[in-house]
């Protein structure tokens, strides 16, 4: 029987998602404030948390970044009632696993649940490297709460340099990573590079860039 911790204040809701997850064969802890959520998380070992962002004693968002600034690796879903995008890239990159937006149904957040229970602590479709984050099976690059819309090949260059992190990589090792389907030539690398500086320039990305080693390669660093 999985141990989830469900924060929402809203009576009626929080009720309804406590008995439809019970009735699945969870165990649901309940706390309706971030006072009653820190308590709960301090006493228990929890498999995933449920975390509603409106919250009488403060926004959810902020006990997200303080699981993960904490080391903790417990899987987030986050309920928010807001449906701009911007939202959803804050929660990811805060540290959320998935989000689901109000209203929804049981079996949706029952599907939800399923989905990152099954996956691995702060998935390892995950990456992360200062304001960077990379949601591998999305092929999704986040910087910031910017989206960057890379295209195949500039996504397996950035993500190459982001697991690499300060460390320079060499032109070498990058062609070698990337022509295991014959495709990338030496003059091409350079136009995927150009391509990605001037796709966070254009996103107004300030906090990283790719830095040229001369004679060497690349790196990223963060500013």
């Amino acid at each position: 029987m999985s141990n989830l911790l469900l924060i929402e204040d809203d009576p009626i809701l929080g009720a309804g998602i406590k008995m439809n997850l019970e009735m699945e064969k969870y165990h649901i802890s309940w706390a309706k404030d971030l006072r009653s959520a820190r308590d709960y998380n301090q006493q228990n070992n929890f498999d995933l948390v449920i975390l509603d962002l409106g919250l009488p004693d403060g926004n959810g968002m902020s006990f997200c970044k303080e699981l993960r600034s904490g080391g903790s690796h417990l899987p987030i879903i986050m309920l928010t009632a807001q449906a701009d995008e911007d939202s959803a890239v804050a929660g990811l990159s805060a540290g959320a696993n998935d989000y689901i937006r109000k209203p929804f149904g049981n079996r949706e957040l029952l599907a939800r649940i399923k989905t990152v229970l099954r996956e691995p602590a702060v998935r390892r479709e995950q990456v992360r490297f200062g304001n960077i984050l990379i949601l591998n099976d999305q092929r999704r690059v986040i910087i910031d709460q910017h989206t960057i819309d890379l295209n195949r090949r500039e996504f397996d260059i950035f993500k190459y340099l982001v697991n690499h992190g300060d460390n320079i990589v060499s032109r070498e090792n990058l062609l070698q990573f990337l022509d295991r389907e014959g495709e990338i030539l030496d003059r091409t690398l350079d136009s995927h590079i150009s391509h990605i500086r001037a796709k966070l320039k254009k996103a107004q990305v300030t906090s990283v860039a790719i830095a040229s080693v001369y004679g060497i390669g690349y790196r990223l660093e963060k500013r």
